[in-house]
């Protein structure tokens, strides 16, 4: 069994910055892909970014490249999302998602992990 725990969530500024956490516990870290998700009010939940166990593999959603990093620390069991240059539009519930399916590309759809946070909001106002 994997757990999951976001944090980091708050309200920011538009143009501000925020970085989201995410802890995992389980199967030894190094051992999943991770990947990051979105959910605004209203909305249907959408991919943000992802990374392979390997780290050789990075994707992200056409609406945060340039702006949002996945990174990972496996010795802290844990993954990251840095957000920089945020918009209102970024304004949404975000969760942490992991598999432990061998993924050489990162896994960008949902139905491919089988482990998910329960979220942490993030609200971009003035």
């Amino acid at each position: 069994q994997v757990y999951l725990v976001e944090s980091g969530g708050g309200l920011v500024q538009p143009g501000g910055s925020l970085r989201l956490s995410c802890a995992a516990s389980g199967p030894p870290f190094s051992s999943y892909a991770m990947g990051w998700f979105r959910q605004a009010p209203g909305k249907e939940r959408e991919f943000v970014a992802a990374m392979s166990q390997s780290e050789r593999s990075t994707a992200y959603a056409n609406s945060v490249k340039g702006r949002f990093t996945i990174s990972r620390d496996n010795a802290r069991n844990t993954v990251y999302l840095q957000m920089n240059s945020v918009k209102q539009e970024d304004t949404a519930v975000y969760y942490c998602a992991a598999t432990l399916s061998l993924s050489i590309i990162a896994p960008t759809s949902a139905g491919r992990y089988d482990y998910w946070g329960q979220g942490t909001q993030v609200n971009v106002s003035s």
